[in-house]
Parts: structure tokens; C-alpha cells; sequence
């Protein structure tokens, strides 16, 4: 049984939820996210908390209880203060460039990498060599994220590739003479 799923969800003063027909809806000054609870879980909203309890005994409602409370708390953080990730670039010549929705990416291949970059999805670029990424979905954030970081995994003798700005790469020895 969840034990995560009994917590209760503070709701900011700014951000205004509701549920109707099994999908939860949060607005807040960032936009509004909506989830699909379905039959898994009930959903009670007091003035200034959220909780959830499993919909019946069923196996799979006991399961997702404690999901569907970690996506409910991540649609009100995501509405009221969003998500970010940040990539860093490591390796000679290995750059970014926004050209307009078009992160282009130079990664040591023969030709540029073209990401297009979704319509909810901000993408800032402090330095030539560090990607910021942020958005009000948690998912989507970390799928963005991931996608760049797939072009060009870091490799373990040089660190050479993308990782994440908290990444520790373990590095190996190199041949011995």
C-alpha cells in the first residue's frame, strides 16, 4: 500500500484546481494543465488542499494511488512555478544556436543537428555551450531533455557529448602503453 499517496497537496494562493469527470485541471500564472485520473483514484479538494484516496481495493487502484498524488502535485508546481533542466555541452567545436523554433546543435558529426522545439517548451541559451530548458510539464521538460541528450551521449574517456548539469560522468582509464 502507498504510503506517498496519503499526503495531502497544498494549493497556492495562486493557482485554482477543480475535477470534473475523472480529469483534474490546475490553473495558475504560468497556464493550466489538465490529467486524466480515470478510475484509479478520487480526487477531494478542500479551500486549501488536495487529497487522494484510492477509488476501490482493486490491486492496480492501490498501485497508482501514490502515482497519481506525485502527478497531481507535479501539475499545481508545474502551473504555479514550472520545471527546468539544463544541458551542458562538452567537447571541441560542440556548440548550440537558436535559429528562430529550430535549435540547431553542432555535436562533432559531418552536419548540424536540427531540434524543433515544441510550442510550450522554452529554450534559453546562457552560453554557446549550455542549454536551458523549461516548461510548465515536468514529462515534457525531461522528454526535451532527453531528446537533445540522446544526439550525443557523453562518452566515458573524454566526457565528450551532452549531459545533464548535474551528471557525474565516471570516467575510465585509457589504454596503457
Amino acid at each position: 500500500m502507498s504510503r506517498s499517496g496519503r499526503i495531502p497537496i497544498t494549493i497556492p494562493d495562486s493557482t485554482q484546481v477543480r475535477v470534473e469527470n475523472g480529469i483534474f485541471y490546475a490553473k495558475g500564472k504560468l497556464g493550466e494543465l489538465s490529467f486524466d485520473v480515470g478510475k484509479a483514484a478520487n480526487i477531494d479538494i478542500n479551500e486549501k488542499e488536495v487529497s487522494i484516496t484510492p477509488f476501490d481495493d482493486s490491486k492496480v487502484s492501490q498501485k497508482m494511488w501514490g502515482t497519481i498524488r506525485s502527478q497531481i502535485n507535479n501539475t499545481i508546481i508545474g502551473v504555479t512555478n514550472g520545471f527546468e533542466k539544463e544541458l551542458q555541452l562538452n567537447g571541441v567545436g560542440y556548440k548550440a544556436a537558436l535559429k528562430g523554433k529550430i535549435l540547431e546543435l553542432l555535436l562533432g558529426f559531418s552536419h548540424p543537428v536540427n531540434f524543433p522545439i515544441p510550442e510550450d517548451i522554452k529554450i534559453e541559451l546562457p552560453k554557446p555551450t549550455q542549454i536551458k530548458i523549461s516548461g510548465i510539464s515536468k514529462q515534457k521538460v525531461g522528454q526535451i531533455a532527453a531528446n537533445i541528450r540522446s544526439y550525443r551521449k557523453p562518452e566515458p574517456y573524454k566526457g565528450k557529448g551532452v549531459k545533464y548539469s548535474d551528471e557525474i560522468i565516471r570516467r575510465k582509464e585509457g589504454k596503457k602503453k
